[in-house]
């Protein structure tokens, strides 16, 4: 099975995506809702046009493979590739998925308990367009026999990993999040695209911005009127519950915030913040705040902030959610991984 063949693969899996309503997808849809209230439908829809409007783009797809010269055709698979994914956000896993199909491995797939049904059946339309496909995916309750591993959890679940996927190639994700450095000249426009940045998928997602860094002095005002355009979160059980909690929890303990129904904003030294809630520090100066961001490289995904500000690497407002293909998790190249580093 050639490279062009496991792109077509794909292509035809984004033109089925793409077509009249598929009632089978939006049952599944529907079961994961009723098994994790987090993922609901809209979400999973969501999380399905990122998918086929950049993973399954046909220029994008051929333009990002283009740098992984040592892709080789293989059939049948050339290694198999163990994959502990995550089920923080809908078909979270699905760019290591891929990447292992495209590489031409075998992905050995450990789904997670709170997003097992959706991924299994894009598996299975692949496996119609080209029956040579099913032989580079497999679901399993327990990894075995596999020649490297990528593992995404917790800072506490990378430690098991580290200690019982450590003697084979491998790729640990730990627990990262996403921040955004605001000057107090921010539009309605960006304030509005930041909002995005931190409600998307109710905010659980490593790319999600959990802790914002404002100049000392900085006026909120603005930025709880913007953000109030969420407020219908607070229709969400548990959205709702984690809010009035922590409500709760900041009055009786005297702590200073700020809320507007949608969302509790707090002074933290901390860079992850609770669900329904947002952190923030003071800055002096950028450059202050640059090199605290740089010293805390490794608990960061991404740093949102307006072009050119910092000296660093950022992502424009309303971008953190809508990553290329080459915008790796924690930094790591996983084409590369997988391409030459097995």
């Amino acid at each position: 099975m050639t490279s062009e063949d496991r792109i077509s693969t794909l292509l035809q899996l984004a033109r089925h995506l793409n077509s009249a309503e598929d009632e089978f997808l939006t049952a599944l849809m529907k079961r994961t809702e009723f098994n994790n209230n987090w993922l609901t439908v809209a979400n999973q829809q969501r999380a399905l046009q990122a998918v086929t409007e950049t993973f399954l783009d046909e220029e994008k797809l051929c333009a990002w493979l283009a740098a992984y010269p040592d892709i080789a055709p293989a059939f049948p698979p050339r290694k198999t590739v163990g994959l502990v994914l995550a089920g923080n956000i809908p078909l979270v896993g699905l760019h290591d998925v891929f990447s292992v199909y495209l590489a031409g491995h075998r992905a050995q797939i450990k789904l997670s308990s709170k997003d097992p049904y959706v991924l299994p059946y894009l598996l299975r339309l692949l496996s119609e367009y080209d029956d040579r496909a099913a032989d580079y995916f497999a679901v399993v309750e327990h990894l075995a026999n596999f020649d490297a591993i990528i593992a995404t959890g917790s800072n506490n679940s990378a430690r098991y990993f580290e200690s019982y996927f450590g003697k084979y190639p491998h790729v640990i994700r730990r627990n990262r999040n996403a921040v955004a450095v605001l000057t107090g000249e921010e539009t309605s426009e960006e304030l509005d695209r930041l909002g995005d940045d931190v409600f998307a998928y109710f905010g659980l997602g490593c790319r999600n911005v959990s802790k914002i860094y404002v100049p000392r002095g900085y006026d909120f005002t603005p930025l709880l009127e913007r953000f109030h355009e969420w407020k219908g979160y607070q229709n969400h059980v548990k959205w709702k519950n984690n809010f009035d909690y922590n409500f709760a929890l900041l009055t009786l303990n005297k702590e200073p915030f700020y809320h507007n129904g949608a969302i509790i904003i707090r002074e933290s030294d901390q860079l992850a913040s609770h669900i329904a809630g947002l952190y923030f520090a003071y800055y002096d100066d950028v450059a202050a705040v640059t090199q605290e961001l740089s010293d805390r490289n490794g608990e960061i995904q991404l740093v949102v902030a307006r072009p050119g500000l910092l000296e660093l690497p950022t992502f424009d407002f309303g971008r953190a959610q809508q990553p290329e293909l080459s915008d790796y998790a924690d930094g790591v190249d996983t084409m590369a991984f997988l391409s030459t580093g097995l």
